[in-house]
């Protein structure tokens, strides 16, 4: 990021900043009635533990290493990860809890469920070759879920809390690392990035619209974050032994979260009524790794768990030797986020989503 836009995104982080602190000393009460939750790993609270089938887990220590009982719950990092902050600081809920997991409460149902699988993406390809459950099948998930909704609060009420929930959607990076860097089974039939971008964001437009008809309105789409500085990707790139961050994957992820940017008020504007937030983790999590001091960490260039640098799902485990301080380090694994990381992602999306909401009360 160049100077003036390093700038230009501190005032930015500032001023709505700020305008997080007005709007959270103006209420306590939940500003969503609900949150549900699909996507990857990222956001995966522990449906994987209840599919027998999924090749990715975080059921084993030293994932959920710093939880309050300090157990895995799979959960793939070492405490919280964002939509669980994000949930607490809405005042939804503490934890988001799966939606496979046995005898949810009530209440639980009430205030929303995640359905993410690890391992799952846009791409059906994503999804068979991890055997996640399909973001296809999250849909039906959600089906059966807005069932027992039904049954518990009726139909009416129902659909009003689907209807003002806030949806998180957060895919993607396992479509580009599994179909086209690492194993490019998309390659002969997109020989360039530009094209199996494209694919990607017509298969995530037909989800957002598929939500749409089930009665969602209030969405957040993820972007990509900066996929070339991942670990792993540094590790798949031979001859890397300075580790630096992979320019030109970090270039593709720009231009598609540019083109989802554009994407996104194109659907909102032919869908009456609903309100979809592009959620930017590109920028702050490129500022953590450029500038880690500012943020407590110490190590940016490889996970906590084990070497850091391949380390992920069954290969982090309670063999695995881990850093000292997990708050130092930028990603637990090789993959996925440190809580500390987890913490400053869901500061910033709870601020833009704040912000968002002031908007378009105002509009």
């Amino acid at each position: 990021m160049s100077t003036s836009k390093t700038i230009t995104f501190t005032l930015f982080i500032a001023t709505l900043l700020s305008s997080c602190d007005a709007a959270t000393n103006a209420t306590s009460q939940p500003l969503f009635p609900a949150i549900l939750i699909f996507g990857d790993s990222t956001v995966d609270t522990g449906n994987n533990n209840y599919h027998s089938q999924t090749i990715f887990k975080a059921k084993h220590l030293p994932y959920g290493i710093d939880l309050p009982n300090h157990k895995a719950s799979g959960r793939f990092t070492n405490g919280k990860i964002f939509s669980d902050i994000i949930a607490t600081k809405l005042n939804i809920k503490q934890f988001v809890p799966p939606f496979l997991q046995p005898n949810l409460s009530d209440q639980e149902i009430v205030t929303g469920v995640c359905f993410a699988s690890a391992g799952a993406g846009y791409d059906d390809h994503t999804s068979l070759s991890t055997q996640a459950i399909r973001v296809l099948d999250q849909q039906k998930m959600f089906k059966n879920y807005i069932a027992r909704l039904k049954s518990i609060v009726g139909d009416k009420k129902a659909m009003e809390i689907i209807k003002n929930a806030l949806v998180v959607i957060s895919a993607g990076p396992n479509d580009f690392i599994l179909n086209y860097y690492d194993i490019p089974s998309r390659r002969l039939e997109f020989p360039h990035i530009s094209g199996y971008q494209d694919f990607v964001l017509q298969r995530l437009d037909n989800f957002v619209r598929e939500l749409y008809s089930l009665g969602c309105r209030k969405i957040m789409v993820g972007g990509l974050p900066p996929m070339g500085c991942l670990p792993i990707q540094m590790t798949a790139k031979f001859r890397n032994a300075l580790r630096f961050c992979l320019e030109q994957e970090n270039r593709d992820s720009v231009l598609y979260n540019q083109k989802l940017q554009n994407l996104l008020p194109q659907i909102e504007a032919s869908l009456t009524g609903s309100k979809i937030l592009y959620s930017n983790v590109y920028d702050p999590m490129m500022d953590m790794m450029q500038n880690p001091s500012k943020y407590g960490f110490k190590e940016t260039k490889r996970g906590c768990c084990g070497t850091g640098h391949l380390e992920t799902s069954f290969m982090c485990n309670a063999f695995s030797p881990t850093c000292r301080n997990h708050s130092e380090f930028l990603f637990f694994d090789s993959i996925h986020p440190s809580e500390a990381t987890y913490n400053y992602m869901g500061n910033f999306l709870d601020t833009q989503i704040r912000v968002w909401l002031s908007l378009r009360l105002k509009s």
